[in-house]
């Protein structure tokens, strides 16, 4: 008889329920401009799809897969299960450590709600995403667009809705390009996330102590690591977490680029949704919610759309984009962090 399978340590339903329950409402569209949304947004994603590929020279003979259309809710669900896979090797690992104990009841619910607290902000902020290990297990990958999102924010930056959406596509489709035209990218990921996670530190203690360093400010006290979220991790999770942060760097940076490379032949008006789009970022939203961002290390994530780019630009000037191709090649061929910051230093490295 196999043994029982004990819960993780996230209700994950749970979360869903609370991400539902949290998540923002709107923006005010009549049926026709909901359909009329979906529609472009599906069409569009199989036009850029192919846009991506002549520009960036990748994936081309591969099939071009459907994205999935959503609304808030839709979001959470989907994203609530890539996060369950996406952890679900370190939970096994944990339960393996603790001699297979459950986490209880209240504690695995509590979990959840708070998993839904975030799921919720966030659902209200996410244009699309792809997440490598969502959809069907036999040929993960899924790629997210989020219709009410995509046109509230076109609506506040009084852009073109065709170009608009077009351009969001050009970005999330080089992300499901990135994932499909390059075999070993999906694996490498999920293993610097389970390497992550099984450098956490076991001693709670330790944890608590950088913990309350971190609140205070004292962070790891090595320069050009002004981030909490860094300075709440053990030294070794640490090594990982700047492999992870060049990767994820690289992945937003190319995309961010791709999406301004095709130029106003593909996209009519990209110079003026880029110049509104960047100083929407720029101003943010109300102290209320620079702060939930700030704690979600959601200012990482805009550094890694600037970071990211300026690496990819001086990159792709240097040595042309067959040249920056050979960033695929292997996780060898990744940069660096300190490569992000020095594109220079990866193209001497890497093509001598």
């Amino acid at each position: 008889m196999p043994d029982r399978v004990e819960p993780g340590p996230v209700d994950w339903a749970a979360a869903v329920r609370a991400g539902r329950r949290l998540a923002p409402t709107g923006p005010a569209v009549s049926p026709d401009e909901a359909a009329g949304a979906v529609a472009d947004l599906r069409a569009f994603s199989r036009r850029a799809e192919l846009v991506v590929r002549d520009t960036t020279a990748l994936g081309h003979g591969l099939p071009v897969d459907d994205a999935e259309v959503v609304d808030r809710p839709g979001w959470i669900a989907a994203t609530a299960e890539g996060m369950e896979r996406l952890t679900g090797p370190a939970v096994a690992r944990l339960a393996a450590a603790t001699g297979g104990r459950a986490a209880g009841r209240v504690t695995r619910s509590a979990a959840g709600q708070q998993v839904g607290l975030i799921l919720g902000f966030l659902s209200g902020k996410v244009l699309g995403q792809y997440d490598p290990l969502g959809g069907d297990p036999r040929r993960p990958g899924r790629l997210l667009l989020v219709a009410p999102n995509i046109v509230k924010v076109e609506r506040e930056l009084a852009a073109d809705p065709t170009d608009f959406r077009l351009w969001v596509c050009l970005h999330e489709s080089t992300h499901r390009l990135q994932f499909t035209a390059v075999p070993w990218l999906r694996d490498h990921f999920t293993s610097l996330v389970a390497e992550f996670a099984d450098k956490a530190d076991p001693d709670p203690a330790r944890m608590l102590q950088r913990a309350a360093a971190a609140i205070k400010g004292e962070t790891t006290g090595e320069p050009g690591r002004p981030s909490w979220i860094e300075g709440i991790q053990s030294p070794e999770q640490r090594a990982v977490f700047d492999r992870v942060m060049a990767l994820m760097s690289l992945l937003e940076g190319h995309a961010d680029h791709v999406m301004d490379a095709v130029g106003p032949a593909v996209v009519p008006s990209v110079t003026s949704i880029r110049a509104s789009f960047t100083e929407r970022r720029r101003k943010g939203a109300g102290p209320i919610d620079r702060l939930i961002r700030a704690l979600l290390g959601m200012e990482m994530k805009l550094a890694q759309y600037v970071n990211g780019g300026a690496f990819v630009r001086e990159a792709v000037a240097t040595v042309g984009m067959a040249g920056f191709n050979a960033v695929w090649q292997s996780p060898d061929t990744l940069p660096t962090r300190a490569e992000i910051a020095d594109p220079a230093a990866w193209v001497r490295r890497v093509h001598g």
